[in-house]
């Protein structure tokens, strides 16, 4: 009988643990589908890849950490970064403004959690957030990560998708 007890208040627990979890992926979802970041040029990094620093905001610093990820690669394929002293910007992977849109059946997998986009991005530091790059504004953070992200193969993978012409197509 003792056991039974203890095993009702484990599941419990796990039962009221994913129901956290599910309620912060909400907000995550929530916070990702407005698209709000910044990106800036870090550094250069091995060919074929774009060290950047991405700054997303959420009421959760965590929330923000976790999407910095999503934001980075779409920052890379939407919108592209401005440079900095030593370090080329770059222009974004798509030239259709609409393009999000119009495949809304290819990137909402490849945006959702776990997705495709996965493949294509790391957090450099372990996803550690220096002091200088949380701050509070109003009741939201604003949480700056540096992310590599992989675009010879992300724009490898799109152009295979049929998403993005390829730079050979001459157009």
């Amino acid at each position: 009988m003792k056991i039974i007890k203890h095993i009702f208040a484990l599941l419990f627990l796990i039962a009221v643990s994913n129901v956290g979890l599910a309620q912060s992926q909400k907000r995550a979802d929530k916070d990702t589908a407005a698209w709000r970041y910044e990106i800036e040029a870090v550094q250069t990094g091995v060919q074929g890849t774009y060290l950047i620093k991405v700054w997303s905001y959420s009421k959760k610093p965590e929330v923000a950490t976790e999407q910095s990820k999503k934001n980075a690669i779409h920052g890379v394929i939407f919108k592209g970064f401005t440079g900095t002293t030593g370090v080329p910007g770059q222009s974004p992977l798509a030239n259709n403004v609409n393009l999000e849109d119009e495949k809304a059946d290819f990137f909402k997998p490849f945006f959702s959690e776990g997705g495709k986009y996965m493949k294509f991005v790391s957090l450099s530091n372990d996803g550690a957030v220096a002091a200088e790059d949380r701050m509070k504004i109003g009741k939201e953070y604003k949480i700056g990560l540096i992310v590599a992200v992989n675009v010879a193969e992300l724009r490898k993978d799109l152009e295979n998708a049929g998403v993005i012409k390829s730079l050979s197509s001459g157009f």
